[in-house]
């Protein structure tokens, strides 16, 4: 397979020693076995997806994402930007699409840019890893790189709200994007129907703020996988991954309930099927271990 090249953002959570950094692990075993080659953004910076509505207003917090696109197109001219986490690229997206719909916020903007030395065109498209795995790879192809068949695992694709609405992934519906079951279906694991809180949000940072609210919308999510018969939450976001995973033994204190799920990255999924150790596919950053995923990749 000829490689595939990406201007890639990598985010704040992929940094080693934050949340996410067992996505990027994973991810980087899959684009080597697919051919995909991500050139990380040199002196990327954080794209205020949180604190960045919190205050300091609008364009600067715009301008952060439009720092990163001027620096991809500098850098990664007629490469398409990447990123893996949720929040990253739809804070990138939004920046990137309202400042091609609105000239007098991409001259402000610029002005913003010029203090750095740096300049933004709008040339980029930016894209969520999914969309390139979906999109340029294909389901069939991710297929054909199986050589450990997830058989026998039942799996709750849980997509979130982030990588949802308002973009979406190209073709999915708004209500039920099936990309993640048909991922799952892939790598030969069952995906749980009807999994009725496929789109719910999760509280996102809200659990640092509010706990219990963002508790009780994570309880539901458990729950309606544990209803389904999952042995394991899926997902693409770093925060829904985070709040599905660390915080059980405090919702099951909280709630009377006895929740033991782990939650992966489908990247994690994809790396154990695709015959990594356990270590290539950051298992061992796992809080719930998942211990059939390292039964299946220790074989």
């Amino acid at each position: 397979m000829a490689t595939k090249e990406y201007s890639f953002y990598p985010g704040c959570s992929s940094q080693k020693g934050a949340s996410s950094i067992n996505q990027l692990r994973s991810t980087q075993t899959i684009c080597e076995e697919l051919g995909i080659k991500l050139n990380e953004i040199p002196d990327w910076n954080c794209c205020s997806a949180s604190i960045g509505y919190g205050g300091g207003g609008e364009l600067p917090r715009l301008t952060l994402s439009a720092r990163n696109i001027a620096l991809s197109e500098q850098n990664h001219p007629g490469q398409d930007l990447v990123a893996t986490c949720a929040a990253c690229w739809l804070a990138t997206r939004e920046a990137n699409d309202r400042f091609n719909e609105d000239s007098q916020l991409m001259a402000e903007t610029n002005q913003a840019l010029k203090e750095g030395g740096l300049n933004l065109k709008g040339e980029k498209k930016v894209r969520h890893m999914v969309e390139v795995l979906v999109e340029d790879i294909g389901f069939e192809e991710m297929k054909n790189h199986v050589k450990k068949p997830l058989e026998g695992i039942k799996i709750a694709g849980y997509v979130g709200c982030q990588t949802n609405r308002p973009f979406g992934i190209n073709g999915e519906s708004f209500e039920n994007p099936v990309y993640l079951d048909k991922m799952i279906e892939a790598m030969g694991a069952e995906p749980v129907e009807n999994y009725e809180k496929k789109v719910s949000c999760c509280g996102g940072a809200l659990m640092f703020s509010e706990p219990e609210k963002s508790q009780a919308l994570v309880k539901d999510i458990l729950e309606a996988a544990y209803d389904g018969g999952a042995d394991m939450i899926v997902t693409p976001c770093p925060v829904c991954q985070m709040n599905t995973e660390v915080y059980q033994a405090q919702i099951n204190k909280k709630y009377g309930t006895n929740f033991n799920i782990p939650s992966v990255y489908y990247s994690t999924l994809m790396s154990v099927a695709y015959g990594k150790t356990a270590k290539e596919a950051a298992l061992d950053g796992q809080i719930i271990r998942a211990t059939k995923l390292e039964e299946i990749a220790g074989k």
